[in-house]
């Protein structure tokens, strides 16, 4: 069996934000050598998420819509119990909690196995610093 472990690290300049990866796991998993297996990506930190969806602006927009609707940003501690240990992100971490930690493809003939119109994400909820993501590709 084969396996490749990489790390990737993202820094987005702005507080919420997608960034389509595809490329660069399509890349690994080239560098992997697998042929027949599985990928593993997923957000090393708790105000992050990795996600597979449509490569869609508007669809991307309403995710940061929705998701502002469900937790909005509110740094004060009125709003999260969270922000009363000083920090300011507490609704970074309930938007990751609801896009996900991680996401598990298959690896078929050497390439990503993915349905129509599926590419890979890096979610960013509460940006502007260097955050990994873990590739961790298994197979023959």
């Amino acid at each position: 069996m084969k396996s490749l472990t990489e790390h990737l690290t993202f820094n987005l300049p702005v507080r919420m934000g997608f960034l389509n990866i595809t490329g660069e796991v399509e890349s690994l998993v080239r560098k992997s050598g697998v042929r027949e297996g599985l990928v593993l990506v997923n957000a090393m930190h708790i105000t992050a998420s990795v996600f597979i969806n449509d490569d869609e602006p508007g669809l991307h927009e309403d995710y940061k819509a929705w998701l502002e609707a469900l937790a909005p940003f509110d740094a004060s501690p009125s709003r999260y119990k969270h922000n009363r240990t000083g920090e300011d992100n507490a609704d970074a971490h309930m938007k990751r909690q609801i896009m996900g930690r991680e996401v598990v493809v298959a690896i078929t003939e050497g390439k990503l196995d993915f349905g129509p119109w599926e590419q890979i994400f890096y979610g960013e909820f509460d940006g502007r610093r260097p955050k990994r993501v873990l590739v961790k590709i298994i197979g023959e």
